[in-house]
């Protein structure tokens, strides 16, 4: 199975926008029915009213399962509806000011974006490291990197920290990341676009149980 420090090999990242043929509310619901082990919330172009609001929806659902909620970016919201964590990156929070303002905080999540960054503080207090994008991919365009195979392999080298591999994560690439040293896949396309999410996560479940 997973890496008992992250035991979420399935990792769902939504937003509203992203979801193409349903509410993001339910391709989430059916996402969980197909397999997903944990779900993050991630709404750029909305105020925190709004995400507070759209979080909190999300929450009764995965509550519902026991599945966690990670809160993309904004302390705020994670805060607010007591989310399981929250996931940043370079530009957001610092990981430092998470920690003296959150302490209920139970995973911290940072992007990590080049090797440099894994001997700063932030990373240490950074519970779990996103790695992204592995693939280029039109939902990450704003990145610096593509890590590739041969990054996730260097990574794990350099860093027992639990990684989340995200960047074009599909039926077909998952495999080999796993195999890299990837301890989740983080997707969005491939269940967010799918006309049945619940399939499409049950597949991609599958699938990464036959790898691990």
């Amino acid at each position: 199975m997973a890496n008992h420090e992250f035991p979420f090999p399935l990792y769902l990242v939504i937003s509203e926008g992203d979801c193409k043929h349903q509410s993001f509310l339910k391709v989430a619901e059916a996402a969980i029915r197909g397999g997903v082990d944990l779900i993050q919330l991630r709404e750029k172009d909305c105020d925190d009213e709004m995400f507070i609001a759209k979080a909190e929806k999300l929450k009764e659902i995965t509550d519902k399962y026991n599945i966690p909620l990670i809160i993309n970016d904004n302390l705020k919201v994670a805060i607010k509806v007591n989310a399981f964590g929250i996931h940043v990156g370079t530009t957001d929070i610092p990981p430092s000011n998470i920690r003296k303002i959150w302490k209920g905080c139970q995973s911290l999540g940072y992007s990590l974006e080049a090797l440099e960054q894994l001997y700063t503080q932030e990373t240490q207090m950074a519970d779990c490291l996103g790695v992204s994008p592995v693939f280029k991919t039109q939902t990450k365009e704003n990145t610096v990197t593509e890590w590739g195979l041969a990054g996730i392999r260097r990574i794990r080298d350099l860093t027992p920290k639990p990684l989340i591999a995200i960047g074009n994560m599909n039926i077909a690439t998952i495999a080999p990341v796993l195999e890299a040293g990837a301890d989740s896949i983080a997707v969005v396309s491939a269940i967010c676009s799918a006309k049945n999410p619940e399939k499409a996560a049950f597949e991609l479940k599958n699938k990464i149980l036959k790898t691990l």
